[in-house]
Parts: structure tokens; C-alpha cells; sequence
């Protein structure tokens, strides 16, 4: 069968070329083509174009570039109408994918469709208008997005959290397997005490949390900080918000490495905050924002959920502490980062915890369960 997929940034070419992998197995004579990155060109197909390309983030970049986005959708609508793939599968990335779902729905008998569910029970709770009417089938990687969509009388399928999967087979690796000891001189640390450093993949997340972070880690003498770098942002981006003289690590593409061996971490939150979860790390979330009190007062009449993580989403009541707008200060940060090291007093607790979100999530195999799913559909 014809497979044709969209995805927007780098974390849905990662789970996307998971999916086809295990489509793959499901389907020996799978023919892909898609939208996507590097990660997925690597199992095989046609790449359309690179997600690098069109991934505008934020309302000013967004506006700059409409003409170039709508040029996007417009070649990505012609496309799958002349290539006629017997399944469209859309990942994320909403303000793209549910307007080429539309399109297809409309001038076409082509089924649509969802892996990875878009986050409207987070906020533009009315986009569930769209996906009733233009997805056929929507598989979920959150447990708690099932009652979400019940409430809106539409059945969804939960196949897992391909993070679960990431995080097992990363362990089972040569690279898992590594000792603190290795770790530590592959990179030239100290003895001292691990603390991961998780500042987001964007730079105005970075710009606004890392600064507060590394003041922070200067009241944290006995402790070795390490900065997880993403590859697509350069290094002196990230030294302008690391105090001169100070003794901080930065390494990039290996957090997985990196939070295997830390005792705690400092996180903004995402995917990242499920991650590190998984690695049995405690840990802070972190999300300063300008004008923090107006945000925080925003916050609660916007959003249509309790918390920013992901891990507290789960478990649907507040294990890990959120520090958002003006509550992300050097004080709060010191305080809340103490109670989880060794020794700490919410460190036991918080570990426990994160036992019960893992059972949430379940056991290993999403993207398998999906492929799965989606062919049984596709010929039954």
C-alpha cells in the first residue's frame, strides 16, 4: 500500500520513522512518501520536502513567512491528489495538517489518518470540529486524551508513548550500557554529582529559562551542571546565558546519556519532562515567561488544563513542580531543586510517582501497535 505522511519538526520525523518502520513489518510492499526529516528518508521513500523548510514557530515568524507556508500547502495538497495514496497520515503539527485534511476530505475519498493526537485539550478546544469531519481515525500516544475525545463523542485508538519505546531501547543499547564512570570521562567531568539541564529546543525558551538556570546552579557548589544541547542551535547561543568562569558542561545529542546518569534536572517543559520522567530523574519544571504575573492570570483563563507537563498530565494531579511565569525565580528554583537531590525531602515521593505514570503509559511498542491499527483498518 501507498503510504503518504506529514510531519512538521524534528520529534514527529522521529516517531514517524518509528511508524514506518513497524508499517513496514506490517506491510512488506509499503511505498512512503512524505513531508518529514532525515530520520524518516533513512528508512526509505520519497522526501518532498524537508520539515526544516516549514517550520515556523511563533506569530511574528509565522507572519513573515505566510507566503511561503501557504506556497507549502498548496504543493503538499497537488501532490497527494497525483500520487493517490490509499492512506494520508497526518503527525502533529495542526496548523499545517488539519488544513491539507480539509482539502482531502473535500476533493477526495482518500482516508485520513492522525497519529499523534494535536493538542486541543490544551486550548482551541473547537478544532475537534475539524478532526470529527476530516479524520478518520485518530491514534492517541497519551492515555488521558481517550476521555478527552469521548467527551466529544469521538472514539480515538491508544497505542502507548513511543517515548517508552526511545527510553527501553536506548537502556538496552551499547550506548545505555555505559557507565557513570565512561560518561564522565568521555566528556571530562568531575566527580562530582550530575544535574541535567533541559533549557527547550527553541531559542526564546532557552533565552528566557537558561539564565535563571544557571544562576540557580551557582548556589550549587558540590554539583556538576551539564546543559543538554539541541544540534540546531549553535554553542555560543547558549554560552551568552552561562556566567563567564562558570564550570558548566555543554554537550549536544546526548541527553539520553546525559539524564541516565544525573540525579536530578532542571527542565523546561515537553516532551522532555515525559522523558526524563522515564529515566527515574527527578526533577523541576521550568517556564519563565516576560510579564509573568500577566501569563500566569492568562494561563488560567486560556488553557483548558491543569498543568504544562506532560508527567503531571498523566497522572493528572501535580507530581512534579511547575514553576511558570513569575514563580520561576533563582529563590523558588533553589528551593524546589534541593527537595529532590538525595536526601531531599520530596525525593522518595516523587520517585514512587513516577512508577504510577509509567503504568499509565504501559508497556513498549507504540509505533508496532499503530502500524498494526492502521493496516487492520486499511484492509478490513
Amino acid at each position: 500500500m501507498k503510504y503518504y505522511l506529514i510531519v512538521g519538526e524534528a520529534s514527529g520525523d522521529l516517531h514517524a520513522s518509528n511508524l514506518m518502520k513497524a508499517l513496514l513489518s506490517e506491510d512488506s510492499k509499503a511505498e512512503f512518501r512524505f513531508y518529514g526529516g532525515d530520520l524518516m528518508r533513512s528508512v526509505g521513500g520519497t522526501l518532498v520536502k524537508h520539515y526544516k523548510e516549514m517550520a515556523y514557530m511563533g506569530f511574528v515568524p509565522v507572519l513573515l513567512h505566510l507566503g511561503t507556508i501557504l506556497k507549502n500547502m498548496k504543493a503538499c495538497k497537488r501532490d497527494i491528489m497525483e500520487w493517490k495514496p490509499d492512506v494520508l497520515i497526518l503527525v502533529d503539527y495542526p496548523g499545517f495538517n488539519l488544513d491539507i485534511a480539509k482539502y482531502i476530505r473535500k476533493h477526495s475519498s482518500i482516508p485520513i489518518y492522525y497519529y499523534i493526537s494535536p493538542k486541543i485539550w490544551a486550548w482551541k478546544e473547537h478544532r475537534i470540529k475539524n478532526i470529527r469531519r476530516d479524520v478518520d481515525e485518530l491514534f492517541s500516544i497519551l492515555p488521558f486524551e481517550v476521555e478527552f475525545y469521548e467527551g466529544h463523542h469521538y472514539p480515538i485508538h491508544y497505542v502507548g508513548n513511543p517515548c517508552v519505546d526511545a527510553v527501553e531501547a536506548f537502556k538496552a543499547s551499547e550506548k545505555g550500557a555505559e557507565t557513570g564512570e565512561m560518561f564522565r570521562q568521555s566528556l571530562g567531568l568531575s566527580a562530582k554529582p550530575l544535574i541535567a539541564v533541559l533549557a527547550g529546543s527553541r531559542r526564546q525558551e532557552i533565552k528566557d529559562n537558561l539564565r535563571i538556570m544557571m544562576k540557580t546552579a551557582q548556589q550549587f557548589a558540590d554539583y556538576q551542571f551539564v546543559i543538554a544541547g539541541v544540534s540546531t542551535i549553535e554553542e555560543d547561543y547558549y554560552k551568552k546565558f552561562i556566567p563567564k568562569g562558570m564550570d558548566v558542561k555543554l554537550v549536544f545529542d546526548q541527553t539520553y546519556c546525559l539524564l541516565q546518569q544525573s540525579e536530578a534536572a532542571l527542565v523546561t517543559s515537553g516532551t522532555a519532562t515525559l522523558e526524563t520522567a522515564l529515566f527515574d530523574v527527578p526533577q523541576v519544571v521550568c517556564y519563565y515567561t516576560v510579564c509573568g504575573k500577566l501569563i500566569n492570570a492568562l494561563k488560567r483563563m486560556i488553557l483548558k488544563v491543569k498543568y504544562i507537563s506532560l508527567v503531571n498530565l498523566i497522572v493528572n494531579r501535580e507530581i512534579v513542580t511547575e514553576l511558570i511565569g513569575d514563580q520561576m525565580n533563582t529563590q523558588r528554583l533553589e528551593s524546589e531543586l534541593r527537595k529532590i537531590l538525595r536526601g531531599g525531602k520530596a525525593r522518595s515521593q516523587l520517585l514512587a510517582d513516577y512508577a504510577e505514570m509509567r503504568e499509565r503509559l504501559g508497556t513498549p511498542g507504540a509505533s508496532q501497535r499503530a502500524a498494526r491499527e492502521i493496516v487492520a483498518h486499511l484492509i478490513g
